[in-house]
């Protein structure tokens, strides 16, 4: 069996597969600072809000502004957002070779981002999680190859 690669946070060789990393991309006519920004201004797509996140100065920020609920989120959010973190990936390790090449030196093992503090994206610090964005990433490694 293929071994684990887990990863949080953006030290370490793996560090590029979080989506606070500083590798912007062009996506929808939109340059965008890093996947987090997308996908939080996602939630607001088509509006200023949106526009607002997307210029957020940090992802930090970013993911503020997209969990407030001061402004309507989209009604189809939990069906739409698995892909447009997919859209986001791709664009990302498309447009970054040197990124490209640490995803695809995964080969194929399992990927996981290890965190007790996310059930959904993450593994839920003991594989309790969806891991979506471990599944995400693995799904792109293969449309890389």
């Amino acid at each position: 069996m293929a071994e684990d690669v887990k990863f949080y946070g953006m030290k370490g060789v793996y560090g590029c597969f979080s989506n606070f990393y500083p590798a912007g991309f062009t996506l929808r006519d939109r340059q965008w600072p890093t996947v987090e920004h997308f996908f939080q201004a996602m939630k607001f797509e088509g509006s200023e809000y949106a526009d607002a996140i997307r210029t957020a100065a940090n992802p930090t920020k970013a993911k503020r502004l997209g969990k407030s609920r001061a402004h309507p989120i989209r009604p189809d959010w939990s069906e739409v957002r698995y892909p447009l973190m997919l859209e986001a990936l791709r664009a990302k390790f498309t447009q970054h070779e040197p990124l490209r090449q640490v995803l695809l030196s995964t080969g194929s093992a399992h990927l996981a981002e290890h965190t007790a503090r996310d059930k959904i994206w993450g593994d839920g610090g003991n594989g309790s999680g969806q891991n979506l964005l471990g599944k995400a990433l693995m799904q792109v490694r293969g449309e890389l190859v």
